[in-house]
C-alpha cells in the first residue's frame, strides 16, 4: 500500500471540506484502492508556505491550531520540501488572467506531482500548456470541480464517451443568480435576492462575478477548451447579466411556466467557429434543464452519436465541490 503525500494550494472552506472527506473516507480507500496518505504542505496567504515532513494532523489543521512545521519563501522551496505526491489547488479565481493559479500549477506539475484544481481560470487561459506539461511528466491534470462541483462533465467525456463528437450544450452554471431569480419572482428585491444567497453560502460577499455573468462564462470557456477543443476566451462569449430583470417581468415569466434562468449556450457552427453566450433566458418547464431551481446546476449536452443527453447537480455544497476533488486524487493515483 502506498502512502501518498498530498499537499494543499488553498486551504479555505473547499480545502478543509476535502480533508475531512479524506479522514472520512480513509478505511475505504485502504480496504479498496490500496491508498493511504498524509498531508506534508498547506499553503494560504494567512499561512505561507508550511511543510511537515511526518504529515499535519488533520483536526489541527482543520481548527486552525498551528502545530510543529516549517516554513518557505518561495512555492518551489515548498515543494522541494513536501515532495507531494499530488497538489490541490483551490485559490481565488482571478477572472482576467487565471494567475497566480497558473504558474502555481505549473510549478506543481514541473515538481512531478499529479495536480488537481477547482480554479476555473487555468482551464480557461492555460489548460493546452498545462495538460502537455502533465503529459510529458508522466502526471495527471484533473478538474473535475470546476463546472459542476462533483458531477462528471470532464471524466463524461474523457472514460465514457469515446469518439463523440459534442455539437453544442446549454447549462444553467451559476447558483447565486437562481436564488436570486428565484427571491424576485417570490416579490421580494434584488438586493433581498443576493443577503439570500449569501446566507446560503453560494454567493461571494461581492457576487459581482455571478450576477454579471462572468462565472458561467470562464466555465463555457473551460468546457470550450477541453471537450469542444477550441481557444474560446471570455471575450468571446456574448455576455448579458440578470440586473435589468425586474420582480413584475420574473413573475410573469414564472406565471407563464417559463421563468427566466442565466442560460450559457455554446454551438459549434457548421464552419467549425464556435458561437457563445450567457445571458438570461426564459426556460420552459418542459425542456431538458426546466426543473433546475435553487442551489442545483445542469448542462444538457447535444452529441452526434445521442441527440441529448443531461446531467444534473442537485443541491451541491462544499461536500459536492470536495469530492470532485477527491475522485480526481483517486482516479489520478489509480490511472
Amino acid at each position: 500500500m502506498k502512502q501518498y503525500r498530498l499537499c494543499f494550494l488553498g486551504f479555505g472552506n473547499v480545502g478543509r471540506a476535502l480533508a475531512r472527506l479524506l479522514v472520512a473516507k480513509s478505511r475505504s480507500l485502504r480496504e479498496s484502492y490500496d491508498i493511504d496518505w498524509k498531508i506534508t504542505g498547506v499553503a494560504t496567504r494567512r499561512m505561507s508556505w508550511r511543510s511537515q515532513e511526518s504529515g499535519f494532523d488533520v483536526d489541527s489543521l482543520i481548527s486552525g491550531n498551528d502545530g510543529e512545521y516549517k516554513t518557505f519563501q518561495s512555492i518551489d522551496e515548498w515543494l522541494k520540501a513536501a515532495e507531494p505526491d499530488v497538489v490541490f489547488e483551490t485559490t481565488s479565481l482571478n477572472p482576467e488572467n487565471g494567475q497566480p493559479a497558473i504558474d502555481y500549477l505549473r510549478a506543481s506539475l514541473e515538481a512531478g506531482a499529479h495536480t488537481i484544481t477547482a480554479n476555473k481560470a487555468p482551464i480557461v487561459y492555460a489548460y493546452n500548456e498545462l495538460n502537455a506539461l502533465a503529459v510529458a511528466k508522466g502526471k495527471r491534470f484533473f478538474f473535475e470541480a470546476t463546472v459542476l462541483d462533483s458531477a462528471p462533465v470532464f471524466s463524461l467525456f474523457r472514460e465514457t464517451l469515446p469518439v463523440t463528437k459534442l455539437r453544442g450544450f446549454t447549462g444553467i452554471f451559476n447558483s447565486t443568480t437562481n436564488v436570486i431569480l428565484e427571491t424576485m419572482e417570490a416579490g421580494r428585491s434584488f438586493e433581498e435576492g443576493v443577503k439570500v444567497a449569501q446566507e446560503l453560502g453560494v454567493a461571494e460577499t461581492d457576487p459581482t462575478n455571478d450576477i454579471e455573468g462572468w462565472d458561467a462564462i470562464m466555465k463555457v470557456c473551460a468546457i470550450g477548451n477541453v471537450i469542444l477543443k477550441t481557444r474560446l476566451r471570455p471575450a468571446d462569449v456574448r455576455r448579458e447579466g440578470i440586473r435589468a430583470l425586474d420582480t413584475t417581468t420574473l413573475q410573469m415569466a414564472r406565471a407563464e411556466g417559463k421563468p427566466y434562468k442565466l442560460v450559457a449556450r455554446a454551438k459549434v457552427n457548421e464552419d467549425g467557429s464556435i458561437s457563445a453566450s450567457v445571458r438570461p433566458e426564459q426556460v420552459a418547464i418542459s425542456e431538458p434543464l426546466g426543473s433546475i431551481r435553487g442551489t442545483s446546476l445542469g448542462v444538457h449536452f447535444e452529441l452526434d452519436m445521442i441527440p441529448g443527453l443531461t446531467i444534473i447537480s442537485h443541491r451541491p455544497n462544499l461536500q459536492s465541490t470536495a469530492y470532485g476533488l477527491f475522485a480526481d486524487f483517486v482516479n489520478a493515483v489509480r490511472a
